[in-house]
């Protein structure tokens, strides 16, 4: 049995939050989110307003669960990126977003999108050499809900937020989907935002959105965060206790929160997305750096033609891209499957 001691602390508030300070705009003059977002969109990218999700496939490179496997999304047939390439919004009228999933619900595996490598293909992430799995805390199994990320967004590393006082962690902003469809690596999903918690991960701000996909049979009555409670009760407390502990058995601290463990309401995660899609977009358009001393990121796309990073579908570094391999998925280790029972004491 492998027990590890850990202090509880509980969260003040896992629901409905009330209206919150904009970190950029100010109350009386600032557009609605949605709206600024779309013109955003409109701005850098010839895009259509609306995308299908059956536009991407998945282009498979080397066997699953080796260093050498990569996930490539198309679209009808062409790599593209899934950081800058594909749309944050699937439609703007209806406020869908679309959604990259990286590791499906109940796996290990910690895929993520590539954010140094030419077009994103997404991979599984290296410690210390070795593929790295995430544990699975008693009575959680892998991931609990289709874990991803929005794309065309980034949460800046030079940028401290206002109130979780923590700078962002270089990454797209984090979703976890909660319908009941377990999704597959490279999937891209269209969902409706629901709410946010802030992750404090090692120091940064790490936001994680709730959403939920919009063919599932409760999206209908999902329209914000405590909705979720109402008719998926207990996951939001499941969602903080998961994030909390998952790497306690590799030896590290409990992680911790900031609003107390509070998930945010949905108009609040509305503006945390503007947020990390304006940071995207400059990033894109070359106003902030793609590479400094601490990051080198690649922001080679096929659809923003004002980036410096946008590369015609001609181009050699385009048609380096590997070919499909479909080969077989490599042996997993059996220690992935091993339980870890997470003693918690009352503080």
């Amino acid at each position: 049995m492998n027990v590890v001691r850990r202090a509880f602390v509980k969260p003040s508030n896992f629901g409905h939050c009330g209206t919150q300070k904009i970190l950029r705009f100010p109350m009386t003059s600032r557009p609605n989110t949605v709206q600024r977002l779309e013109q955003h969109l409109r701005f850098i990218s010839s895009s259509p307003s609306t995308t299908m999700a059956s536009q991407y496939t998945s282009r498979l490179v080397g066997a699953a669960n080796t260093l050498e496997h990569r996930v490539y999304i198309e679209q009808n047939g062409s790599v593209v990126s899934p950081f800058h390439d594909i749309p944050l919004f699937a439609d703007v009228n209806q406020g869908i977003f679309n959604m990259v999933v990286e590791v499906p619900r109940w796996t290990n595996a910690k895929m993520e999108i590539s954010k140094e490598e030419a077009f994103n293909p997404i991979k599984q992430d290296i410690k210390k050499g070795r593929l790295r799995y995430v544990r699975n805390c008693f009575p959680h199994h892998g991931y609990i809900w289709n874990y991803g990320a929005f794309p065309q967004t980034w949460e800046d590393p030079s940028q401290l937020h206002a109130e979780t006082k923590a700078k962002g962690d270089n990454d797209p902003l984090d979703v976890c989907e909660i319908g009941e469809q377990v999704g597959y690596v490279g999937q891209v999903k269209q969902v409706k935002v629901l709410g946010i918690m802030a992750l404090l991960d090692e120091g940064e701000t790490d936001w994680k959105v709730i959403v939920v996909d919009v063919l599932d049979p409760l999206a209908s009555k999902l329209n914000d965060i405590e909705d979720v409670e109402r008719h998926l009760p207990g996951l939001i407390r499941a969602t903080n206790e998961w994030f909390r502990i998952y790497k306690i058995p590799d030896g590290k601290p409990e992680n911790t929160f900031a609003f107390s463990g509070e998930a945010k309401n949905k108009k609040y995660a509305m503006e945390i997305i503007h947020e990390c899609h304006e940071a995207w977009r400059r990033l894109i358009t070359g106003d902030t750096p793609a590479k400094t001393p601490s990051y080198d990121l690649s922001i080679r796309n096929i659809t923003i033609q004002n980036s410096p990073g946008f590369v015609r579908r001609d181009d050699p570094s385009y048609a380096a891209i590997p070919p499909a391999s479909g080969r077989p998925p490599a042996p997993i280790d059996p220690s992935v499957s091993k339980w870890f029972y997470i003693s918690s004491a009352s503080v």
